[in-house]
């Protein structure tokens, strides 16, 4: 098969400055804030982390400190729904998810609360505080909860939008966002469709499915695999569940072979979840970029990025492999 004749250059995408995401989660649960007054906070012990100071700040009276009991802080949350509050909970992604796993698949999703499950520090990315914290089976726990939304955002404005974004959205969800500053290149006045994968580069040869930190490196791997007359066709799929499965299935219907990217276990992560997709509709060949089934460990973020296998490079060499199988 030809490749790299094609009319179109890959969309270029520039930012000004690099921030966290969890800071695009601050900034939108004061906005929350602001245009309900039945959004309220619950955090364990981590505001600072979980940039929650300006909700605070400005609502008080709705903010609740539930200290170092993140399954008495999912109960609470459950409970709050009942009088038509909106409970937004914060803390770390490890304890989010796997520390309160019965508390969220009881209390929350069972029950059908609508509590939004808010997690910093997802992935390897939080770098040196290591692997005991650094869950990479939570998109899989989160997933596999009938009723759960599941929400990975890519930079801070898009964190911004989606927490602002779960607001209206009735029923439990999950948001995943995380430490590191990361390149913050989506629109600011952005609107958060859930459910809707974001098309970031029309191309022919490849699709690059990638969500959260990693949505930038597949940018820079679009890059340098124009630079080797591949066309790739990016896409940002922020939301895990419900999956854009027909936008997927239009990309690779016109590629023939996709690569997903993702800072999450190979296991149980998007990359699953599209392969769930392809076999049923569409038997595509797929190669993974995610944490090949490990744990992680101490070091920086882009170090660890480099180890385990989540970078640009990465994806180039997962797409020259994914071409070579059609």
């Amino acid at each position: 098969m030809a490749i790299g004749f094609h009319n179109q250059d890959m969309k270029k995408y520039t930012y000004t400055e690099s921030k966290d995401t969890r800071s695009g989660f601050g900034a939108g649960l004061l906005e929350a804030g602001k245009q309900n007054e039945n959004v309220v906070a619950l955090c364990a012990d981590l505001i600072g982390s979980l940039k929650m100071n300006d909700f605070i700040k400005a609502f008080p009276e709705r903010f609740f400190q539930i200290g170092i009991a993140e399954a008495n802080m999912m109960g609470i949350a459950a409970g709050l729904t009942i009088g038509g509050k909106i409970p937004f909970t914060g803390t770390f992604a490890n304890f989010s998810t796997g520390r309160v796993y019965d508390q969220i698949r009881q209390s929350i999703a069972y029950s059908g609360k609508n509590v939004k499950i808010c997690a910093s520090h997802a992935g390897l990315t939080l770098g040196e505080d290591g692997a005991t914290h650094q869950i990479l089976e939570d998109i899989g726990l989160m997933k596999m909860l009938p009723g759960m939304t599941v929400i990975n955002p890519c930079d801070f404005n898009q964190t911004k939008a989606a927490t602002i974004a779960l607001v209206n959205h009735e029923g439990p969800a999950y948001l995943r966002f995380g430490r590191p500053v990361v390149p913050n290149f989506t629109p600011a006045d952005q609107t958060f469709e859930i459910g809707k994968a974001v098309m970031l580069n029309e191309g022919t040869d490849v699709t690059i499915i990638a969500t959260g930190h990693l949505v930038w490196e597949a940018i820079q791997a679009g890059e340098e695999l124009e630079k080797l007359g591949i066309s790739a066709e990016i896409i940002n799929i922020h939301t895990i569940k419900p999956l854009d499965e027909e936008a997927i299935l239009k990309s690779v219907a016109k590629t023939g072979c996709v690569v997903t990217a993702e800072e999450h276990n190979r296991l149980g992560g998007l990359g699953d979840s599209v392969a769930q997709t392809l076999a049923k509709n569409l038997p595509t060949p797929q190669e993974f970029v995610a944490v090949d089934d490990s744990f992680g460990e101490s070091g920086t973020p882009a170090q660890l990025m480099e180890k385990y296998g989540l970078n640009a490079a990465n994806i180039v060499n997962a797409a020259r492999k994914v071409i070579s199988r059609k």
